[in-house]
């Protein structure tokens, strides 16, 4: 079972996290399970730490550190008790942008949204897309300057709690796009009322490491590859090389370039496993189950590439 403590001891932690029911709770702002189960066990404890003195507090439902000139915010909401996944989400996004204007931190980097049953509904009733409305609904103008980078997956728990968390900085990063696809904020009215709003990655404030969005084999606006993990997973690493190409970052990652793999079916998840060994050797990668935002798309990328 992981122990947060250990962890939150440490200098300059700024939020630890831990995955799957298996994870200790612990009333430290700091530290958050993230409903999502891992196929590695025991699941390692995931770290942001910074060089600096960290402070740590509540205000209503929103949880955050910050140290450094760096900014950790988490909001966990009862779909129950908000009404649904729509108005739990506008509840949740209002609560952060009202919690951002208070902060020096300003500039939103990366944000991580996991929904429970994330593809259940029809059409536009998909709770996907109810979830996108709402957070629209919820930021207002906040982002009308621009998006930071996202993911958005689907958990397992029993218990719908939508979790959001944040990564935010004195400094402006500088957003990345990937060629090889549609932006995602101009996707079309396929995809629900509201476009999900997210850039494809985004260049930390010193310009040496990329925060990369949850990516999948998307081409253009399009699902590829239905049906065959495989296919779409050699289609996901091509749009991650691209986005590195995009960023200006050398091709490929290396040990110090932390990754996560959200794959929907278990029995993909050893395949999964080996095709990355094989293609990423030696590259750090925590497999989860998680659903991708879209119900034909089997396994989504995201992580960090250091220059």
């Amino acid at each position: 079972m992981a122990q947060p403590e250990v962890a939150l001891a440490e200098s300059g932690t700024l939020a630890a996290f831990g995955f799957g029911a298996g994870t200790s709770d612990n009333d430290d702002p700091r530290w958050l399970r993230v409903a999502l189960e891992s196929f590695d066990a025991p699941a390692p404890i995931e770290l942001w730490q910074v060089d600096a003195p960290v402070v740590c507090g509540r205000q209503n439902d929103v949880r955050w550190s910050a140290g450094g000139g760096w900014l950790f915010v988490a909001i966990e909401v009862d779909e129950q008790m908000a009404g649904g996944i729509e108005h739990a989400a506008h509840h949740a996004y209002a609560a952060l942008r009202q919690f951002m204007g208070t902060r020096n931190e300003r500039h939103v980097l990366r944000i991580w949204n996991y929904i429970g049953d994330i593809n259940r509904g029809d059409g536009d009733a998909e709770r996907y897309k109810q979830f996108c409305d709402g957070r629209a609904a919820g930021l207002g103008d906040f982002f009308a300057t621009g998006f930071p980078a996202a993911t958005a997956i689907g958990h397992h728990d029993r218990q719908r709690t939508l979790q959001i968390y944040l990564l935010a900085s004195l400094d402006a990063g500088q957003a990345v796009e990937n060629p090889r696809q549609t932006s995602a904020w101009r996707y079309p009215r396929q995809y629900g009322r509201t476009s999900p709003g997210f850039a494809r990655a985004m260049l930390m404030p010193a310009r040496d490491v990329l925060a990369i969005s949850g990516t999948a084999a998307v081409v253009g606006h399009a699902s590829a590859h239905e049906g065959n993990v495989e296919a779409q997973l050699s289609e996901t690493l091509t749009n991650l090389e691209a986005l590195l190409t995009s960023a200006g970052m050398p091709a490929g990652f290396d040990t110090h370039s932390p990754l996560k793999a959200y794959v929907r079916h278990a029995t993909d998840a050893g395949r999964v496993r080996d095709i990355l060994q094989q293609r990423l050797p030696g590259v750090p990668v925590l497999l989860m189950h998680g659903d991708v935002c879209r119900s034909e798309l089997l396994v989504e990328l995201d992580g960090w590439r250091y220059a």
